[in-house]
Parts: C-alpha cells; sequence; structure tokens
C-alpha cells in the first residue's frame, strides 16, 4: 500500500474511544472548528456492503488555512484537514492525515514553512491525543 504523503497513527485504544477522543479534542479547541463528518461504514451498510469501522472528520482553522490557499489555490482540494479512524482486520486502529510536508511539495506552497510547522505541529498533537 502507497502511504506516500500520510501520517499513520497506531491508537491505544478501540475505534469509539479513538473516534471519541479525536472529535472532543477538536471541540475543545476554540481555534478548530468541526465541518463534516463522515462514516463511510454506515454509508456501506446503507448499500448491503460491510465495511469495518471507518470514519472522516474534516476541520479547519481559518486562520491557518487562507494563507495556504492564498499561495496556492489548488491547496483547496486537500483543506479543510481532514483525519481518518479505520479499524483494520486484526482489530488495530489507526489515524492517519495529510503530511504537511506533502502538501507543501504537492502544491508548491513556497514561503509558507511557519504557517505548515503550525499545522503539522497541531496535527501531531491532536492526533497523539487521540491515539494515547
Amino acid at each position: 500500500m502507497n502511504t506516500k504523503g500520510l501520517v499513520i497513527k497506531t491508537s491505544n485504544n478501540d475505534f469509539e474511544t479513538t473516534y471519541q477522543k479525536l472529535r472532543g479534542i477538536l471541540e475543545g479547541n476554540p481555534n478548530l472548528k468541526i465541518i463534516l463528518e463522515l462514516d463511510h461504514s454506515k454509508n456501506a451498510a446503507n448499500a448491503d456492503i460491510e465495511l469495518l469501522p471507518t470514519r472522516i472528520i474534516l476541520f479547519g482553522n481559518p486562520k491557518l488555512g487562507t494563507p495556504l490557499m492564498l499561495a496556492n489555490r489548488t491547496v483547496s482540494i486537500d483543506l479543510p484537514q481532514k483525519m481518518i479512524v479505520f479499524q483494520e482486520a486484526s482489530g488495530e486502529v489507526k489515524v492517519a492525515y495529510n503530511d504537511p510536508a506533502y502538501l507543501k511539495d504537492r502544491h508548491s506552497l513556497e514561503g509558507r514553512d511557519e504557517v505548515l510547522a503550525k499545522v503539522s505541529g497541531a496535527l501531531d498533537k491532536i492526533s497523539g491525543g487521540a491515539t494515547s
């Protein structure tokens, strides 16, 4: 599996605990807003297909995302930020998100290293909190 551009962490918790911790961290941060939650497993079940627990949560901070969009509008395809929580067949629960360094390369985001470093640090802290 090609995971280029992704940061993937293994959770110490079950799926629901991991997801609820992630959601709680996002809700508890006044700088972030949850924009959308998508339950792929539920949608698959509605089509009579079984999919192990898989949810995406989109969230953002316009003060960090907008400067990136000003540098190159194509980054908008990858914003707002998103994290996926999914369960492997082995039972392991993972949290994954786009690596800001990958977004820098993908969208030629020159001169935005400070913003990207803030985003990277925030995503690491958020995902670390959800998986610990």
